[in-house]
């Protein structure tokens, strides 16, 4: 079974990851003689920093990509242009079996669209993290998730909700796993190493003693006004513990645009308190930082998973959550994006931490689950596409 694995951004990496060393695991116990499956890695590039790339394929212990597009930024619709316009002759000439797509970047969808449309020998088509949604279509992702999700034919879910979200959508029950969370997967295997990080001391910062934001949401950074009220939000926090802010290049650049410098203090400043801009982090360092904040806000959808994980608070700086799970079982919060309800969200989250759980099958095997699927269907089977749409995959699966 040959495998294609796209990934495009940073989260993809955390996603991706797993299921590599899954294969790994897979091929090695099943012995020299037996069939296996081999992997190739496509990194789109749509989001590329050498630096930080390389340190999070380092620390994730991820391959060397086979294959870089270098597709790079752009809007949306010459973005994806690029990706498919780079990814199909990579695609045709490695002619998988499975295309494994994770997430919901633009290379996500694109990568997709080009598997769905190769003939005669289209492959089996997976969504790693299908049926998430925010409900809300002025999101790019949300329309990623939506007509990536239509397009594939095996959907490996994180959560409940998706399982709905899928079947509401007309999407038979048969092409739905529930796997649970690579991303998930990544944290747990790296949390061991993450505690040698030297992160805390190159900051001056005791574990529990200061707040980690993120911001990267075009909603939320890319107009003034929106971006100033998140800010005002945060103004009590930053006089009780300093605010560490490891800053996306991309909301660093609208924040020179927009003239908000004087919200921010320097990475190096020896202020107890404010919000402290840092460049951005390794996965391992940034999973130290996270793990020891006293309460983490942020508009990422990957980190409101992280901290249920970690059981570490969480304020999500939306007005809505693709991963409801986290507010149901876990540590996070709405906060939306108007001053008031972000101030009203972190009052609430710095009083004793309440009762959380870990969700369902974010138990770190999520990627042997999604390969022994594959496996199953391909390697003991002369017909997996036929195979997927019979529904007889259900029964592999469990």
């Amino acid at each position: 079974m040959k495998i294609l694995i796209v990934v495009g951004a940073r989260p993809n990496f955390m996603k991706a990851a797993p299921i590599i060393n899954a294969v790994r695991e897979f091929n090695s116990i099943r012995g020299e003689w037996s069939k296996k499956i081999s992997v190739t890695l496509v990194h789109t590039g749509q989001h590329y920093d050498a630096q930080m790339s390389d340190a999070f394929f380092a620390d994730l212990e991820l391959p060397k990509p086979d294959v870089f597009l270098g597709a790079g930024s752009g809007s949306h619709a010459e973005q994806t242009a690029e990706i498919i316009k780079r990814f199909e002759p990579v695609f045709q000439e490695t002619d998988p079996d499975v295309l494994v797509v994770v997430g919901d970047v633009n290379s996500t969808l694109a990568c997709a669209l080009v598997a769905a449309k190769i003939t005669p020998r289209r492959p089996v088509i997976v969504h790693v993290e299908a049926g998430l949604r925010s409900n809300d279509r002025s999101m790019p992702e949300e329309i990623n998730r939506i007509l990536t999700d239509q397009i594939s034919d095996l959907l490996f879910v994180t959560e409940s909700s998706a399982i709905r979200n899928l079947q509401k959508e007309g999407i038979p029950p048969h092409k739905i796993v529930f796997a649970g969370n690579t991303m998930i997967d990544s944290l747990r295997s790296s949390e061991q190493r993450a505690e040698t990080s030297d992160v805390l001391q190159r900051f001056g910062l005791e574990s529990k003693s200061y707040a980690l934001l993120t911001l990267h949401r075009a909603a939320n950074v890319d107009e003034r006004g929106a971006f100033v009220e998140i800010l005002e939000g945060l103004g009590e926090l930053r006089t009780l513990v300093p605010i560490i802010f490891p800053v996306h290049p991309r909301t660093q650049k609208q924040i020179r645009a927009l003239g908000l410098e004087a919200y921010f203090s320097p990475g190096e400043s020896s202020e107890r308190r404010g919000i402290r801009m840092i460049p951005p982090q390794g996965y391992l360092d940034f999973l130290c930082l996270m793990k020891n904040a006293r309460l983490v806000v942020t508009d990422s959808g990957g980190i409101q998973e992280e901290t249920t994980a970690l059981g570490v608070p969480c304020v999500t700086l939306r007005d809505n959550t693709e991963r409801p799970v986290t507010v149901q079982v876990g540590t996070n919060i709405l906060g939306g994006i108007k001053c008031s309800g972000i101030q009203q969200a972190i009052r609430l989250q710095l009083t004793p931490a309440r009762k959380s759980k870990i969700p369902d099958l974010w138990d770190g095997r999520a990627a042997a689950r999604i390969v022994g699927t594959l496996a199953e269907l391909f390697l003991r089977n002369d017909a997996p596409r036929q195979t997927v749409e019979s529904g007889q995959i259900q029964q592999n699966a469990r």
